[in-house]
C-alpha cells in the first residue's frame, strides 16, 4: 500500500496492490484507518494493482467508507480492473462507492 499526497488540502491517494481477502483484510483495515486520521477531504483508493478481492475485502471498503463519511471525508475508487468493476456492480456497491475515471 502506497500513500500519496496526504495533507489538509491535497487529495489523499492510496495505491492498493495484491489480494484483498480474508488473510489481508484486517491489516488493510488498520492501515486505512491510520490513513484516514491524516487524510484530506477526499480519499481515493487506487485499485489498479489489486489482483483479487473477496467479500472480506469488500467489507473493508464499505467499512472505511462509513468511517470516512463520519469524519467528513469522501472516499472514491479509481483504476478498478474489469473483474473488480463487475464485482462492484454485481454486489450493488458500484452505486454506493463512487468511482473516478
Amino acid at each position: 500500500m502506497n500513500v500519496l499526497g496526504t495533507g489538509p488540502s491535497a487529495v489523499t491517494t492510496v495505491a492498493l496492490s495484491g489480494e484483498i481477502d480474508i488473510f489481508s483484510s484486517a491489516a488493510l483495515r488498520e492501515r486505512l484507518l491510520g490513513v484516514l486520521r491524516g487524510s484530506s477531504r477526499l480519499l481515493v483508493l487506487d485499485l489498479s494493482a489489486v489482483s483479487f478481492c473477496d467479500t472480506s475485502g469488500l467489507g473493508v471498503l464499505v467499512g472505511i467508507q462509513r468511517r470516512a463519511r463520519l469524519m467528513g471525508i469522501t472516499l472514491a475508487l479509481t483504476g478498478a480492473l474489469p473483474y473488480m468493476t463487475q464485482l462492484l456492480h454485481t454486489t450493488g456497491l458500484d452505486r454506493r462507492l463512487p468511482t473516478l475515471i
